[in-house]
């Protein structure tokens, strides 16, 4: 029965949470709580499954496992950043991985909270309606990062060299974006095409590498400029600034 108090469980409407958990014991626990808190609660094993119903129906609250097989948690973030923009719900991530190292990278990355598994059922209702409060305010701007003669605005999607905007297609900013999100990491062709692509229209390995060749040549990602974007032999790509171990 409603209390009536302001945060009782009963009282929540009808808000809608994508949760991604490709432990299925795991998933269908907490799913049962967050529907006993009257939650609206639709599940995902994939992280690519999650990504697409995300980007065509509206979710008030995402709820990510890092690690899941096919498109981890912070590649789903990374990919509805891109399609969603200003869309984008809050996040909040759900993992085992605790390190300082992570719980940084990922709230950098514009993650809106950090859970810590083995769940507690009050601290997650507790951390939910948290963000859902905030989600009524301003939400904190992406961030910008400067790299020497490079400057990359994620929020609004503009990448400058010396001081001068650079002219990039869409395809070509959300794949910069992406690139100087995970400067030192070995992305392979198909997470390229899952994340920036989305698989929205017939992509092929080749386009990867078409795209990846113009902003080598448009960002000037070579070692006379500080960079390298070198392709990996039967797998993708990988950013790296020169002097950077491999």
């Amino acid at each position: 029965m409603c209390t009536g108090r302001a945060g009782c469980d009963a009282c929540v409407l009808t808000v809608r949470i994508a949760y991604l958990e490709d432990d299925a014991d795991l998933a269908a626990t907490v799913s049962g709580w967050l529907r006993d808190a009257g939650y609206e609660v639709e599940w995902f094993a994939s992280g690519a499954d999650c990504a697409r119903a995300i980007e065509s129906w509206p979710f008030d609250v995402c709820l990510l496992d890092w690690m899941v097989p096919d498109l981890s948690g912070p590649d789903v973030l990374a990919r509805l950043q891109l399609k969603l923009r200003q869309a984008m719900p809050p996040v909040v991530f759900s993992t085992g991985r605790d390190g300082e190292a992570d719980v940084v990278a990922v709230l950098t990355a514009g993650a809106d909270d950090y859970l810590v598994k083995p769940l507690s059922r009050p601290l997650l209702l507790a951390r939910l309606q948290a963000v859902m409060r905030r989600q009524n305010g301003v939400k904190g701007p992406l961030p910008s990062q400067s790299f020497g003669r490079l400057s990359v605005d994620h929020g609004r999607r503009q990448i400058s060299l010396d001081g001068q905007l650079l002219v990039l297609t869409e395809r070509e900013t959300d794949l910069a974006l992406y690139l100087f999100q995970n400067v030192g990491r070995a992305l392979s062709r198909e997470r390229l095409i899952q994340v920036v692509w989305a698989r929205t229209a017939d992509v092929d390995t080749r386009t990867v590498d078409v795209h990846v060749s113009s902003l080598r040549r448009k960002l000037k990602l070579n070692p006379e400029f500080g960079w390298r974007l070198t392709a990996i032999y039967g797998h993708g790509y990988r950013l790296e600034r020169e002097g950077s171990p491999a």
